[in-house]
């Protein structure tokens, strides 16, 4: 469960805690999230696994929390932050208050058998395409869903208008401070996140890189997605120069906005389309997407195929002194900005407003 959990109830009806000063200056935001879980081996050992997974993490060096989690966990972050009070999962107080809205985060799952009558503001996560749910919001107590990249506001917009809103969860510059002036071991840090035809791409993308890397003696190591930590990976940030990143597509991409808030500029493949063989159901061919939803000159380069990375890895290096990537991260993915947007979507559903 996410740290920033809180139980309390409160004893006032709505009408009164609504009246108070305090509700006015740290209003209460109700949020239902829940991790995705699949039974692997026999029916139930999703409830065993859950009881393991402390003990088992304590085990092994890969990553222990999911893009959700974390994603949840700013999100609480910035609310809190912003003077709201959270609380998680308070299924109690929203079912006593059915007119005070709620946010409904994380997979799928949480959707099943869903009961509460409260106005809701949808996402991120959920759907991976609103093909697979079209008519979601014809639902009355579904009043918007969020998304978390233009790329993915153009894919969903055609299903769900003007419901659709554009949020980002917001990096901490405090939990990822600047690593520019540490003493730097090699020059590129490899992020494999490659999720489709990994061993296709291991011939035709990754060994190229490496190759063009090699012939100009620059030095790099490889990290591969969900195979670290990230004290892991916070300690190779602080050793690499720069980061070269490796991913299909990104709805956000916690990761790579890691990197820029930690000062270290990006090298990003971005081919231009979304990958994920989901598409296939709902087109005839592959919407535009991004493997860097949140971007522009000051993070560094991008490229589109593995011909075009030479050229890429020249102005990179040429500009790299230039680049301003920390700075882009707090103009741009701030905290601040993140509770701000999701506070005028949860507020505008409540009673009178909407």
């Amino acid at each position: 469960m996410c740290r920033c959990y809180e139980r309390h109830y409160l004893k006032a009806p709505p009408s009164v805690f609504m009246n108070t000063s305090n509700a006015a200056q740290h209003p209460l935001v109700l949020l239902f999230y829940r991790e995705y879980e699949a039974d692997k081996f026999i029916p139930g050992d999703r409830y065993l696994k859950r009881l393991l997974r402390p003990a088992y993490n304590l085990l092994h060096a890969r990553q222990k929390k999911t893009g959700f989690a974390v994603s949840f966990e700013l999100l609480c972050r910035a609310l809190k932050a912003s003077g709201c009070r959270v609380r998680v999962n308070d299924y109690r107080f929203a079912k006593a208050n059915p007119d005070y809205p709620v946010g409904v985060v994380g997979c799928l799952q949480i959707l099943k058998d869903w009961q509460l009558r409260n106005p809701a503001l949808l996402g991120p996560s959920l759907y991976d395409h609103p093909g697979l749910a079209p008519k979601l919001l014809d639902d009355p107590r579904f009043r918007k869903y969020l998304v978390l990249a233009d790329w993915t506001y153009d894919v969903f917009f055609p299903y769900y208008g003007e419901r659709c809103v554009k949020w980002f969860a917001g990096i901490d510059v405090a939990e990822w401070p600047d690593l520019t002036k540490r003493e730097k071991q090699f020059d590129f840090l490899i992020y494999d996140k490659i999720r489709w035809d990994h061993d296709e791409l291991q011939s035709t993308l990754i060994e190229p890189i490496c190759r063009a890397l090699d012939a100009r003696q620059l030095t790099y190591k490889v990290l591969r997605y969900k195979f670290h930590d990230h004290e892991t990976y916070r300690q190779m940030l602080a050793e690499a120069r720069g980061m070269i990143f490796l991913c299909e597509h990104e709805t956000q991409g916690l990761a790579y906005q890691e990197a820029l808030a930690s000062g270290v500029p990006i090298l990003a493949w971005d081919n231009g389309y979304w990958l994920d063989p989901l598409w296939q159901r709902f087109g005839e061919r592959p919407p535009a997407a991004s493997s860097v939803p949140f971007f522009s000159p000051e993070c560094g380069e991008r490229f589109a195929r593995a011909a075009d990375f030479a050229p890429a890895l020249d102005r990179f290096l040429a500009r790299r002194q230039s680049l301003d990537p920390r700075g882009f991260v707090r103009r741009r993915l701030s905290l601040e900005k993140s509770a701000q947007i999701y506070r005028e979507a949860y507020f505008s559903m409540m009673p009178g407003r909407s």
